[in-house]
């Protein structure tokens, strides 16, 4: 069997780190996925997924993330159950998070990781965006230097 669930979305809030009462660090926290679609209003509907990182992910987590951050999360999903206060069985769906990433470029005077988009002048923009993007070429594969590469005159040899 396989469980395997990848999210990328933004902290609705500051995550905490927790101790267990064997001292293993722990937190949850909430991540905001925006749809790819909108509804008939023009609405983009938001999902909220549930994730709980343990040991060195919740430490990384805790000290690099905070509030509107930009994550991307890979781990599985796992269902449990517990008892509320007024007694009755609810069941949940969480996150267990495996191993996070930053999602955007790093910010050069707090050390953190904007939340968003790489800029044009790191080279991740697709060709034609904006005119920095054009002039540089970046996103193209016109000014790629091929270093040794030669050209193979006869093909006979090629195993495909």
């Amino acid at each position: 069997m396989y469980c395997r669930i990848v999210i990328m979305g933004r902290l609705t809030a500051d995550p905490e780190l927790r101790n267990t009462p064997t001292n293993v660090s722990v937190t949850s926290f909430s991540v905001a996925v925006n749809r790819s679609y909108t509804n008939k209003n023009g609405e983009r509907l938001t999902d909220f997924f549930n994730v709980v990182a343990w040991r060195g992910q919740a430490e990384f987590i805790c000290k690099y993330f905070k509030k509107g951050n930009c994550i991307l999360i890979d781990g599985r999903l796992e269902n449990r159950e517990y008892i509320d206060k007024n007694g009755a069985k609810q069941r949940i769906s969480e996150i267990i998070a495996e191993n996070v990433s930053f999602t955007g470029e790093k910010a050069a005077s707090s050390g953190l990781y904007n939340a968003g988009q790489p800029s044009v002048s790191a080279g991740f923009a697709p060709s034609g965006v904006g005119s920095v993007a054009s002039e540089a070429g970046v996103g193209s594969f016109e000014n790629l230097d091929t270093g040794s590469f030669e050209e193979i005159e006869d093909d006979d040899d090629l195993p495909f």
